[in-house]
Formats: structure tokens, sequence, C-alpha cells
């Protein structure tokens, strides 16, 4: 006897308000015990095929649904969304924006105590989800201090300790570190266990490998072909950045420490570690939009003013805000530089979005935006990359290495903090591994990919990290 069916899609499509053609069809069955792992291409409509699976289309959604979605048997469009929230959790791609409890244990509590279950058996299931996820360090935490590794981490449980029949997840690997990105689809293979439906849209699959059986749906879409970048009219002074024993303490605990760099324009450094390494804090040392104890020094050739970074968000939206793309990169600029404006937009693939709001842009357009809008502030001599590739498919992940490559040789420093290894060895001159907030190595990609010591000190398991350090190596001659 089969396994009974969770969802089926038959024809369903989207139109969002404004757009020419709505996004589909799709024709989509699980059944429970199922895991399945959907990809595609950039813009083939796998957000949206995942809004439609979890019944926030048509809900939470303006626009017209064509065909149907059936959620045990009963159509979305038919059933209110707080019955459909019982039978399905959804893991958004920005999971920021679904954490509403004060306390990572609050956060956990709030899905179960909707549940009517008894107190004995929501403390179960908190201490279950608290290990399962490795949070139990994080209880008392507020979730908003939380990497953004992290907080994925915790939409995972909260939703996991509901135990819904069916869970979609929308990139749920994208801010995660290799250890903990086999560790979650291990805990998604265990619901599937149980009898649940779970719906995987993820670029990052290696994660998956070896896991058995799970579905593989590969959604048709054209991807772009790789053209000549362009070379914009830009370029940087020579210059030079120094990091002395710097130290970050948030809440009274300390994030980095005896941090010490030496940085220099034209070159491509990327910053990697495990969830919680202090990533992102060193971007936002190096920006200036962090306090922090030791000295940052800087020296600009031929200038006496000190040499700034700017700063790109891992999370986009927080730096968007005006109603099109050519506003959001022209805000505050006291004169426009209309030669290196067409530069920029071509450079970052935005020619053809100038009058689009950026809000409706895919993760990896929002991404090249917030790079465009650092590009036209005036006297930055570089630019902080939080999670470049988030979101990104290969061919995303492509261009934006040949985009600071290009940065570089005009000039810039790109400092990138990632955790896509193989990405970062591929098309990075350097490599800074930090591990509890201090470095653990530094070096060339092809030196430090060949020590698995060194990955393993940091919690790192670097799939392929080898293979890329090569072609980097090979490129690099």
């Amino acid at each position: 006897m089969s396994a009974r069916e969770l969802l089926h899609a038959e024809a369903a499509a989207f139109q969002y308000p404004g757009s020419g053609s709505p996004v589909g069809p799709f024709d989509f069955t699980a059944r429970g015990g199922e895991l399945h792992l959907v990809s595609g291409p950039s813009g083939c409509g796998k957000s949206t095929l995942a809004r439609l699976l979890a019944g926030v289309i048509p809900h939470l959604y303006r626009g017209r649904l064509h065909g149907r979605v059936l959620i045990g048997g009963r159509p979305s469009a038919d059933a209110p969304l707080w019955q459909i929230a019982e039978r399905v959790g959804l893991v958004s791609q920005n999971p920021a924006a679904q954490l509403l409890g004060s306390t990572v244990r609050d956060e956990i509590l709030f899905g179960l105590e909707n549940l009517g279950l008894s107190p004995a058996a929501i403390e179960a299931r908190i201490g279950a989800a608290l290990d399962d996820f490795a949070l139990r360090d994080f209880a008392t935490r507020d979730p908003r201090t939380l990497s953004g590794g992290e907080q994925q981490r915790l939409v995972l449980a909260a939703i996991a300790a509901r135990r819904p029949d069916v869970v979609v997840l929308d990139e749920p690997l994208s801010m995660l570190d290799s250890t903990a990105s086999r560790r979650v689809a291990t805990q998604l293979d265990s619901l599937r266990r149980t009898g649940a439906a779970v719906v995987v849209f993820e670029h990052r699959q290696s994660a998956f490998a070896g896991l058995d059986p799970v579905v593989h749906h590969a959604l048709p879409g054209l991807a772009p072909l790789d053209e000549p970048i362009p070379a914009p009219e830009m370029h940087v002074p020579a210059f030079r950045l120094v990091v002395e024993d710097a130290g970050v303490a948030l809440g009274g605990l300390p994030v980095l420490r005896g941090i010490n760099l030496a940085l220099a324009g034209g070159q491509v450094l990327a910053v990697v570690g495990a969830n919680g390494a202090g990533k992102t804090t060193l971007l936002r040392t190096l920006a200036g939009l962090q306090s922090h104890s030791g000295r940052i020094t800087g020296f600009i050739s031929g200038a006496s003013t000190p040499p700034r970074l700017g700063l790109c968000f891992q999370n986009p939206d927080c730096q968007l805000f005006n109603a099109s793309v050519r506003a959001e990169i022209l805000f505050g600029a006291a004169a426009t530089d209309a030669a290196r404006y067409d530069g920029v937009v071509r450079l970052l693939g935005l020619a053809g979005y100038q009058d689009a709001p950026p809000l409706l842009l895919s993760e990896g357009e929002k991404k090249r935006l917030g790079l465009a809008i650092m590009l036209l502030r005036p006297g930055l001599c570089g630019v902080c990359l939080d999670e470049p590739t988030l979101g990104q498919d290969a061919h995303g992940r492509r261009l934006l290495g040949r985009i600071v490559r290009q940065l570089a040789a005009a000039g810039y420093l790109c400092v990138a903090a990632t955790h896509d290894l193989e990405w970062a060895m591929e098309w990075t001159d350097r490599v800074v591994v930090l591990a509890d907030g201090h470095v653990a190595a530094s070096g060339p990609p092809v030196t430090l990919a060949a020590d698995p010591e060194l990955w393993s000190r940091a919690g790192l398991v670097p799939p392929d990290a080898v293979e890329g350090a090569c072609r980097a190596d090979r490129r690099s001659r």
C-alpha cells in the first residue's frame, strides 16, 4: 500500500501584480515519507512553487492563482491559512522575517503552544529541538543576536518541533556552514522517516549526497549565456589596511579576539568559518560599523585620508527602500557621474532592471544591486560582501566571481564572508579561516585546501575544496 498523498499541484501557476505572464504551470506530487529535492536555474520559479505548496499563495500574496494545489486532499485556496499552518511548515529564504520570540526557547515554544499540547509534551519537544539543531547553548539568547546560519537552524528547529505533515524549505542551507548543512540534511531525512513529506528547494545539494531515497526534480529554465564582463572606467589608488590585535565583545561575550591582518587593494579575500565564528562581525569592523579594541590603520598612496570600505549586508532587503533600481543606486549621490553609473550597472548585469522595484528582484540580483550602491559611493576603496553567493545558481556564482576579479583588477579590495567554500577556493587570492573568534589560518586557497586538519579544527567539512583551489591556482597563472 502506497503512502498517502499529502501534496498535489495540478497546472498550478501564479501571476504577480504587474507581471505580464504567470509563473508556472507546475505539476507536483509528494507523499508521506518522501524527501524531494528541487533544483533549477535562478528565475525558473522555485520560490513561487514553494509558496504554492506551502499554501501562502494565494493567502499572503496578491495576484491570480491558476490551477490548484491540494494539501491533504483539500484545495489550499479553500482552506483558511491557520488550518494550513497546522499541517504545513514553511522555511523561507529569509529566516529573520519568521522570528517572533524574545529568546530561542520562546521561538520554539510559540508554535507548540498554538498546537495545544500539554506542558510536559511541550518541554520534551523543546529539549529535543534544541539538541537536534545544536541550539541548547543559545536557549536564552535573543534570536536577533544570532548569526544568519544560527537563525536558519532556529527556524528549522521551531518547525520540526511542531511535527507537521509537510515541510517546505526554500534554500534552507544557504547560510549554513558545511558541517551544519550535512547535519540539517540528516535531520530532514529523519523527519521524512516519521512519515512527513519534505520538499527542499536548494542550490547546494552536496549535503544530501548519500541519503536514499531522494526524489529529484529539475525545474525547466534557461540559464543565461556567459558574456564578456564590461570594464567600466574605475580605478582605486594603491592602499594598505592593517588590523592589529582587534577584538569585539557583544553582550559581554567575546566575538572576535586578537585579529591581525594585513590587507591591500587589488585583492579578493574570503573569510570562512563555522556559523557564529565571527565572520559578519569582522566585516562590520572592517567597514567601520562596529566598535572594537585594538587598532585598524590604513594608508592610501598620495592621500591623507584613510581608506574606507563599504558593506553589503547578508540580507540585502535591509539596504533597499527606493522605488526603482536606478533611484536606489543614485540615492544620496550629490553628483552623478553618468559614465561610472553606466559602467557599474553593465558590470553587475543590472542594465535591464533600472526601472524595476528593487524588492521584486531575485536574491542574486538584490545582492548585485547592493554592490552597485557601494560602487557609486565616492571615496570607497573596497567592499565587504556578506554571503554574496546566497541564493544564486551556478551561473550567478560564476558571474559574481568574474565581477570581484574585475574589481580587484581596478584596485579594489573585496572581502567576502562566505560558506560557499568551493566558490572561495576558486575565485579568491587568500582565505582567512575564523574559529571561535580568532584567525585559525590565513593563506592562498591552494595551500589551505590541502590541509584537512585545519578544516577539522575550524569545524568545517569543505566538499571539493581542493578541486576548486586548483582551478584558482591555474587561473592565477
